[in-house]
């Protein structure tokens, strides 16, 4: 069953989230995520949330999408993004 990371990403230090997004980048690749948004003009339809930047990722299983948010290279992206931003992520299995 393909999985979902669903990111919301705000952004307070854009030269070095820049470098976060190298490495994420990679990190995608290396497990087969599939990259559905990232960025983009976003308009809220219904209710309180205000997000700034989304990120939609598809991977084959919530197993390989966990892969790659426990791997080496996304766990060096993280600390590339420490005070680079706030981020709110979640994983979601699909249809």
């Amino acid at each position: 069953m393909s999985a979902y990371i669903i990111a919301d990403v705000t952004v307070t230090n854009p030269e070095q989230m820049a470098q976060y997004r190298t490495w994420s980048t990679q990190a995608m690749q290396e497990y087969g995520a599939e990259i559905l948004v990232r960025g983009g003009a976003v308009e809220v339809l219904e209710g309180a949330w205000q997000p700034t930047r989304l990120v939609v990722m598809k991977f084959p299983s919530v197993a390989q999408a966990k892969a790659m948010y426990h791997s080496d290279t996304y766990t060096h992206a993280r600390s590339l993004r420490e005070s680079a931003g706030v981020m709110r992520m979640v994983v979601v299995e699909g249809v």
